[in-house]
């Protein structure tokens, strides 16, 4: 019978995956609740072991958190809409650079095979640019255009914090009572799966929290130096997406130099947002990586490529999001697994 249990631990992961999966789409507050209250229980306990009630330590770190984050976006969503409605103005008057100056040279280096006439796309879209330039209201637009789906985003952003909360408040007790869920005989075996994967996850978790915000504030500074409309987007989002190997640094270049082409009109601009990027990029591989990250989650690029995908194929967005942090701690799971019975097989097989 011991040999099956392998099998049958297998059978109930699979089992919980395809219950997961059955029931992604209500799960997302609960979810990303618990990855909050994991990130932001440190701090909790720090301030609980300087003798406050834990209710008042976690109201205070939900206040602060809720305060800094209420502050980044009353700072971040002005300028943001301000750079965005600045570069769609400008939409038309690039749109002639290219047909006066850029297609020309297009057309003599492809010998004219392309269509010189750009005046539709320019008509598209100067007939639009005042829908494009307020981006905000697009976005409220298309989150209105279905009541129930509004609503169900709404519910999900307000469940969000009290999930947050309430799991903030029995955070230390909920490890003893999961436990308690397990055979006396193999709960030491799972206080190490637990505590082991605790360490894991949650370095990796602070610490490529701390290389995105890191990564998009030098992004986005070394943008703005450069005189790029774009440059708080572009840097946010070269940041934020720079999870995946390489990709915050491919699609930020790509998109910022165009961008900056656009502009500037000058080739010399792209060597300028060139540089930013590399040294991003190289203060990302020299220092934020190796130190706040390093090798804890220990998994190949590929791997994490295709770890990425899976989840977004499975789950969507929120799978994305989850895909690191979960194939971190599989991989610690499947390593105790390994030793638990791959070992034993091992010693018996000579007999």
């Amino acid at each position: 019978m011991a040999d099956l249990r392998p099998l049958i631990g297998l059978a109930l992961l699979a089992a919980a995956g395809w219950l997961v999966y059955l029931l992604a789409p209500i799960l997302m507050p609960f979810i990303v609740g618990a990855l909050l209250a994991y990130v932001c229980n440190p701090l909790v306990t720090c301030l609980a072991a300087w003798r406050l009630p834990r209710v008042l330590a976690v109201a205070l770190v939900f206040v602060v958190v809720l305060a800094a984050v209420a502050g980044l976006l009353l700072f971040l969503v002005p300028v943001m809409q301000r750079q965005v409605t600045a570069f769609v103005l400008k939409i038309p008057a690039y749109l002639d650079w290219l047909q006066q100056t850029v297609f020309p040279r297009v057309l003599a280096a492809t010998n004219g095979r392309l269509p010189a006439d750009m005046l539709a796309v320019k008509q598209a879209v100067v007939g639009h640019w005042q829908e494009l330039g307020d981006w905000l209201g697009i976005v409220i637009g298309s989150m209105t255009q279905s009541g129930l789906r509004f609503l169900a985003w709404l519910v999900n952003l307000v469940l969000i914090p009290i999930v947050t909360f309430y799991l903030l408040l029995d955070w230390d007790r909920i490890p003893a009572r999961a436990l308690s869920l397990f055979p006396a005989s193999v709960q030491p075996r799972i206080r190490r799966l637990g505590r082991e994967t605790d360490e894991v996850l949650g370095s990796f978790l602070r610490g490529q929290l701390t290389v995105m915000t890191v990564l998009a504030t030098v992004y986005a500074t070394g943008l703005g130096l450069v005189g790029l409309d774009l440059a708080l987007p572009l840097g946010l989002l070269a940041g934020l997406i720079s999870f995946v190997p390489y990709l915050g640094f491919i699609a930020g270049a790509l998109t910022a130099g165009v961008a900056a082409y656009l502009q500037f009109h000058e080739a010399t601009a792209l060597l300028w947002v060139l540089a930013v990027f590399l040294a991003g990029q190289v203060l990302d591989g020299l220092v934020l990586t190796p130190r706040l990250v390093g090798g804890r989650i220990g998994l190949h690029p590929v791997a994490v490529i295709f770890a990425i995908m899976a989840g977004g194929q499975l789950f969507g967005f929120l799978g994305i999001l989850l895909a690191l942090p979960a194939a971190a701690a599989i991989k610690v799971w499947l390593r105790h697994l390994h030793e638990g019975y791959g070992a034993p097989r091992r010693q018996r097989a000579p007999r």
